[in-house]
């Protein structure tokens, strides 16, 4: 469980592939706190930590993740969002964040609102996932409030440090990125929609 409030940012340092599987090795601040076998939220994918080295540690994404969200994208350099679990006792600033990407959306619009910024984003409504104004909403592993909720589109609002500390500032029109809907939304939504 997360909160989607990201730690650091980590930089894709070495990419494997091993069969249908890709190991990602990642440079972080947090590399040398991580211990093997943790769960860290990646882009808001939760992985383990398979191996460490001074400064880097590797996570392995299997061929269902690399097929439902942006980590098969990823080339050497790339910026991705970090958080480890949320520890029993915490505080929680995001909301409950699961690490479970439901699917991929892409980035149809970045407004510069002076001082503020304001990104659009549209995805496939096949599987029935909705976002409501006021709503939360995980971007990339980022907790966020929806604004303009529409059918299969939706934006949010991007506050400077967001803008600063997190991977939205690599965003452009075109960029695709990891969704994952508010957990009590999507129970209610499969309760009205159970026939």
């Amino acid at each position: 469980m997360f909160t989607g409030i990201i730690e650091s940012i980590g930089i894709i340092k070495a990419i494997n592939y091993d069969r249908s599987n890709i190991n990602f090795s990642i440079s972080s601040s947090l590399s040398n706190e991580l211990k093997i076998d943790q769960s860290v939220s990646h882009n808001g994918v939760c992985l383990t930590v398979v191996s460490k080295e001074e400064g880097a540690y590797t996570v392995t994404a299997i061929k269902e993740t690399l097929e439902k969200t942006n980590l098969g994208e990823l080339k050497l350099g790339d910026k991705v969002n970090l958080e480890r679990c949320l520890k029993v006792g915490d505080r929680l600033d995001g909301h409950f964040v699961q690490g479970h990407v439901d699917q991929t959306a892409i980035c149809t619009y970045v407004g510069n609102e002076n001082g503020s910024w304001t990104f659009t984003f549209k995805y496939d409504d096949k599987n029935n996932n909705i976002t409501i104004e006021k709503g939360s909403i995980t971007i990339n592993g980022v907790s966020l409030t929806v604004v303009n909720s529409k059918k299969s589109e939706f934006s949010v609002a991007i506050i400077p440090y967001t803008f600063e500390n997190t991977n939205f500032n690599s965003f452009s029109v075109g960029t695709l990125v990891n969704l994952e809907f508010d957990v009590f939304g999507k129970y209610v939504t499969k309760l009205f929609n159970k026939k």
